[in-house]
């Protein structure tokens, strides 16, 4: 009356499902990812953890925090500086990294051996978290950056739909954090440090002579702290 039974087969009835088209970066990591994408136009490399690629919207240099902080007053209000353990990464104008070593010839700096790098075109940068504390105190290597009380607006929110990551989670001990976040819908290049200091811009010349300073501070510091025996071993 209802016919013959069908015979089932693979192609009416697959045993295994059909593979699934790969998601894209979902979560917190994904949104932050969209946020240097999307808010800031900056580009990032795939990988865990997020990287961004320098030498395109900027360069980086590379500092001893302690003598990064000496040098915040060379930078404008908006120029973006981050924190990764005991090191300090201030954004400037792309090619600045090919500019520096001969601006320390140039300073006189060229034959002494100074803490100092920069990251140029082709290199990476971890991204720093989109929410850090504002302030200009270090913080020291290997700690995370103290939580502010509630209702204090000394934390600034990332932005774009990028919610907050909850203060000692999102990262691990010593992950990159801003100092001074950038902040999108602003061509960070206006802000930044370059030869000259064109159309209103900071100086170069003027930031990488006082962090040079304050790096060679830094080891004879260091140097003066160690006991008598290092130091010779060291000569």
């Amino acid at each position: 009356m209802f016919g013959a039974p069908q015979p089932v087969t693979a192609s009416s009835t697959p045993l295994v499902p059909l593979p699934r088209r790969p998601l894209g970066p979902s979560g917190a990591s994904g949104q932050v990812r969209r946020w240097y994408e999307n808010e800031l136009g900056w580009p990032t490399v795939p990988g865990d953890p997020l990287r961004l690629l320098v030498g395109v919207r900027y360069d980086v240099l590379d500092v001893p925090a302690e003598a990064g902080h000496a040098a915040l007053r060379r930078l404008a209000s908006g120029s973006p500086v981050a924190l990764h353990g005991g090191r300090m990464l201030l954004l400037v104008a792309a090619g600045s990294a090919e500019e520096l070593p001969g601006l320390l010839e140039w300073l006189d700096w060229g034959a002494l051996p100074l803490d100092l790098a920069a990251i140029g075109a082709g290199g990476l940068m971890e991204a720093p978290s989109p929410l850090v504390p504002h302030g200009e105190k270090a913080v020291p290597h290997g700690e995370r950056p103290v939580p502010p009380a509630r209702g204090s607006r000394t934390a600034a929110p990332c932005e774009a739909g990028v919610p907050p990551a909850p203060w000692g989670r999102g990262g691990s001990q010593g992950a990159a954090v801003w100092l001074r976040p950038p902040e999108p819908g602003c061509e960070v290049e206006a802000s930044l440090p370059t030869l000259g200091g064109c159309e209103g811009a900071p100086d170069l010349v003027r930031l990488v002579n006082t962090v040079a300073t304050q790096c060679h501070r830094v080891r004879l510091r260091r140097a003066c702290a160690e006991p008598p025996a290092m130091r010779a071993q060291g000569r």
